[in-house]
């Protein structure tokens, strides 16, 4: 009797487990989840420019929401870029260039009992590049929105923001850009999320779009006591600036602090 106690009691352990994981799959294809994440995003975009330069983009996006009181959760989205690039050149100039570029700063203020899942507040550029090749060298503010569906392995939604110049160099271009970023997420029962969306941008200033198409593949997984998530996919360009890249490709790891 006792024997199969032992095994029931293990069973539902195992069962319990199972369900936090893909509650934590879940969360991770929510872009204003309650839950404190860290992802380290690498992007690798080739055929830049002329010369068929790359450039190599890590994100550093912490997620940090703040329980404001009952009803009401503040999530604060950060992507702060460290950007390498090379083999670009203009009118005979060198484009090399490495170091940090501009952070944007989003804040979300979201329901907690609502079963459709959004967030609305504002969002921030601010000009930390290390070099003017790096950043647009301008303070920007706007409105940014997400709004999304979780329906059984599912997850739909968008994010979309606005930025605007209000300060910064003269001699710059100004920045007025809308930012879309549709996505459409499957998980399976063993963790894995399969993910297509765009994140598209108009340039208001110069008329034109920018479409990379991202197709990504994620596994939730564990060493030790600590949840990760690691995801690689492959993207590529429907629309770009002239001399833009054609293709990427995209790694990553999340870490997380349920």
């Amino acid at each position: 009797m006792k024997k199969r106690t032992t095994i029931a009691l293990l069973a539902l352990s195992t069962a319990a487990l199972h369900a936090q994981d893909v509650e934590l799959a879940q969360k991770l294809a929510n872009p204003i989840a309650d839950l404190i994440s860290l992802p380290i995003q690498s992007n690798f975009d080739f055929g830049v420019g002329p010369g068929d330069g790359t450039i190599w983009r890590t994100n550093i996006q912490p997620v940090v929401p703040f329980s404001l009181n009952e009803d009401w959760t503040l999530i604060s989205r950060t992507i702060l870029p460290v950007i390498e690039q090379e083999g670009l050149a203009a009118m005979g100039d060198s484009l090399d260039e490495s170091g940090l570029g501009d952070i944007t700063q989003s804040f979300f203020f979201s329901p907690k009992n609502s079963e459709l899942i959004w967030g609305v507040g504002p969002a921030f550029l601010v000009p930390t590049a290390t070099d003017e090749l790096l950043g647009a060298e301008q303070w920007c503010a706007g409105p940014t929105a997400v709004v999304l569906k979780q329906d059984g392995p599912w997850t739909y939604g968008a994010l979309v923001n606005h930025l605007w110049d209000f300060a910064g160099e003269d001699d710059r271009d100004s920045v007025n850009a809308t930012f879309f970023q549709p996505f459409l997420t499957y998980i399976t029962p063993t963790k894995t999320s399969f993910t297509l969306n765009t994140e598209t941008t108009y340039d208001w200033t110069n008329d034109q779009w920018t479409v990379p198409v991202n197709f990504q593949v994620a596994q939730l997984f564990k060493i030790g006591d600590q949840p990760m998530q690691a995801f690689a996919g492959i993207r590529y360009y429907a629309e770009k600036p002239k001399d833009g890249p054609e293709w990427g490709l995209r790694l990553g790891l999340t870490f997380l602090f349920p």
